[in-house]
């Protein structure tokens, strides 16, 4: 059986390829069925994502899995060239397949290093190729695998710790200075799309007051909805700042809507209170001379970007730890389907030793003569005896070198020398 991974990703392929070749969740189930279909397919799972569509599946012997995989593809995708997919093709086979399935359940193949959204992308992809009933054998033990292998590059590493994205490190940055983010009240001035990220990651930090102060109100509305949040006229925005602990500004204002002035007044408000400041927008929203004000924190976009590209330095540097873990799991469940692989030669090794046993046993029955129940019993004994310390050197070898690559001329040997079949 051959185990095989074919597919394209965000490295291989520009984002105008990956659409073409994308399938929704509600084409999945069809797609498996045909998938299945193909003849000396086996197993199939698809895993498509906005950064990947791949193929992870296991074909008999005399099949090209790749030639399979490529073939449907192009038919169920209604690409008329087959030529037009190859160059942006990458593929797997046998041991690289299921390193490369651990580095993608690990998030080590990601676009960024560490993300947790691929792991759970993944295991949705298992559990519908399992309910189409498109997963039964080994690719089936392979990502099961693959999931604890993710769980303990996560457990082992810190891969996963650190903010990778601006919007996630301003709310680290703002976890640092206040602890817990329960109780703060958090206000956006302007509702820009990073400025709206930052806000989901506080509200799932357990920000429940977030205000929103935007020129154009539907838009406030917008964002207000999804965090649960409480639009402030924008001619109210300097009487409420006093109240607000945080502030994330992303106007496209063209001066600065914050002074350093401004924000002396509104300190002695809150009776020098810690305020923390996340100026996101480009040009500019908030004066940097706020910054020498005492009890203020003032973070603007390259501040952020600084944090969150020594974040991924740190992360490339965990990524090399992860992926010890993941070669050490590969070679692990080799050693694994190695030793499951040697259990036909020993049952055809005891079956043929007892089949000895019983035919000489039968053949001296006659000269024998009558015996008794202690007598049968003896002989059995002795004979088993026998049998059992000539099958206790080849079986132990057998079980030996199964998981051991360098031990293939001692099975080779075994199966010439007893005639075994496997």
């Amino acid at each position: 059986m051959k185990l095989w991974i074919t597919g394209v990703n965000h490295r291989t392929a520009p984002v105008a390829i990956r659409e073409k070749l994308a399938f929704t969740e509600s084409d999945l189930p069809n797609a498996l069925a045909e998938l299945r279909k193909r003849p000396g397919l086996v197993e199939g799972m698809i895993l498509s994502t906005c950064n990947r569509v791949e193929f992870a599946v296991t074909t008999d012997e005399d099949v090209d899995p790749q030639d399979c995989v490529e073939e449907f593809l192009t038919s169920s995708q209604r690409i008329s060239d087959r030529a037009w997919i190859q160059p942006y093709v990458y593929s797997f086979g046998g041991r690289e397949a299921i390193r490369h399935l651990f580095r993608v359940a690990a998030s080590l193949d990601s676009m960024v290093v560490g993300e947790p959204q691929i792991l759970g992308q993944l295991k949705s992809a298992y559990s519908m190729a399992k309910s189409q009933g498109a997963l039964s054998g080994f690719l089936d033990t392979v990502l099961t695998r693959a999931f604890n292998v993710a769980k303990r590059v996560r457990t082992e590493t810190e891969i996963g710790v650190s903010a990778v994205s601006v919007s996630y490190a301003a709310v680290e940055l703002a976890r640092e200075i206040f602890g817990s983010l329960s109780n703060k009240k958090v206000m956006l001035i302007g509702a820009g799309k990073m400025s709206e990220l930052a806000a989901r990651h506080l509200y799932r930090s357990g920000v429940t007051q977030i205000l929103v102060a935007n020129r154009t109100r539907s838009r406030a509305e917008q964002v207000a909805e999804l965090v649960r949040g409480r639009i402030i006229d924008y001619e109210n925005l300097y009487t409420t700042l006093p109240e607000v602990d945080i502030v994330i500004t992303s106007s496209g204002a063209p001066g600065y809507i914050l002074t350093k002035d401004q924000m002396r007044k509104i300190i002695d408000a809150r009776k020098n209170r810690p305020m923390f400041l996340i100026d996101i927008a480009v040009p500019r929203n908030i004066e940097p001379a706020v910054n020498d004000l005492a009890n203020v924190f003032l973070y603007d976009i390259d501040d952020l970007q600084k944090v969150v590209d020594n974040n991924l330095r740190g992360r490339l540097d965990e990524a090399a730890e992860a992926d010890k873990i993941v070669m050490e799991e590969v070679d692990r469940l080799e050693a694994y389907m190695r030793g499951r692989e040697v259990v036909p030669m020993i049952v055809s090794l005891q079956t043929q030793l007892e089949s000895v046993r019983a035919g000489e046993v039968e053949r001296m029955r006659s000269r024998l003569g009558p015996l008794t129940q202690q007598q049968e019993d003896a002989l059995e004994a002795l004979t088993r005896g026998i049998i059992n310390k000539i099958a206790h050197g080849p079986i132990s070898e057998l079980r030996k070198n199964a998981g051991n690559p360098g031990g293939v001329p001692v099975l080779d040997a075994i199966r010439k020398i007893f005639r075994l079949i496997d």
